[in-house]
C-alpha cells in the first residue's frame, strides 16, 4: 500500500513487546499517531525511553506523551503503589495479581478516543492480549466491543471509530514470531514491571515474555538479571 493511501490511526504505545508489534502492524497500511501514558508506574521512565525509541525507529513525528496522577493517588497495584510488593509470577495461577492497575485500559482508551476524533483517524490499534496475558478483566475482546458502542455513543454522529486488537488472540510466542516477521524493534521494548536497568526476569510481565521467545526459539535480546527456563519450543517448526 502506498504512503498515499493510507489513513491515520493512533497507536496506544507503551514501550513494551504487544504494543510495538500492533504498532508494527498498524504501520503497513497506517499513518501512525502514537499514543504513551505515564501513570506512575514503577518503570515509567524506562517505559517513556522505549516509546520515544521505537518512534524515532519509525519515523514517527505525531507523538503524544500523557500523564496521569490518579492512579499513584488511589493506590490499589504494585505497578503504582510502592506499599504493594510486585508478586511473583504464578502462571498457573487463576487470580488477578496485584500488578492489575484498576480499569486502567478504560482511561487511555478515553484519551485515545479524544485524540482519535480530533486528528481524523478512524482506528485506534491496541496490543491489548487475553490468551496469553495475566488475566486482566480489560484485556479482553468483549470489554473492547462494549467500548466501541460507547464511543459511537458518545462521540460526533459522524465520527465512527474502531479499537483493533490485532495481537489479542495469540500466544507470545506467536507475538515474538510475527513481530520478528514485521521486522519490528523488540530490542527497544521493556516489559519488566520492577526494574529499568536490567528486568528482572520473575515479575509476569518478564516471566510470559521470556516464555514466548524461549517458545518461538529466539532470544530475548533485552539484559535480564535471571532467564528462567520454560518449556520447549513449540510452532510450525518446533515440537512441543
Amino acid at each position: 500500500m502506498s504512503d498515499s493511501q493510507k489513513s491515520l490511526a493512533v497507536v496506544l504505545a507503551s514501550g513494551g513487546m504487544d504494543s510495538c508489534v500492533a504498532g508494527a502492524l498498524a504501520r503497513k497500511t497506517h499513518h501512525l499517531a502514537l499514543l504513551h501514558v505515564d501513570y506512575h508506574q514503577r518503570t515509567a521512565a524506562r517505559e517513556r525511553q522505549a516509546f520515544e525509541a521505537i518512534a524515532d525507529c519509525w519515523g514517527v513525528e505525531q507523538r503524544w506523551i500523557v500523564t496521569l496522577e490518579h492512579f499513584k493517588t488511589i493506590g490499589g497495584s504494585s505497578l503504582t503503589d510502592p506499599g504493594i510488593e510486585v508478586s511473583p509470577a504464578n502462571l498457573q495461577s487463576k487470580e488477578i495479581p496485584s500488578s492489575y492497575v484498576p480499569f486502567r485500559n478504560a482511561h487511555l482508551l478515553s484519551i485515545a478516543v479524544s485524540w482519535a476524533e480530533v486528528l481524523g483517524a478512524s482506528e485506534i490499534f491496541v496490543g491489548a492480549v487475553a490468551e496469553d496475558s495475566s488475566g486482566y478483566p480489560d484485556c479482553r475482546r468483549e470489554f473492547y466491543d462494549a467500548f466501541e458502542k460507547t464511543i459511537e455513543l458518545g462521540t460526533r454522529p459522524e465520527t465512527h471509530i474502531r479499537i483493533i486488537t490485532p495481537v489479542i488472540g495469540l500466544r507470545k510466542w506467536e507475538i515474538v514470531r510475527l513481530g520478528i516477521e514485521l521486522g519490528a524493534p523488540l530490542h527497544l521494548t521493556w516489559s519488566c514491571y520492577k526494574n529499568c536497568e536490567e528486568a528482572c526476569g520473575v515479575c509476569d510481565s518478564c516471566v510470559l515474555r521470556l516464555r514466548g521467545f524461549q517458545q518461538a526459539g529466539v532470544e530475548d535480546p533485552i539484559p535480564y538479571m535471571r532467564r528462567p527456563a520454560f518449556a520447549a519450543r513449540v510452532g510450525s517448526r518446533f515440537t512441543a
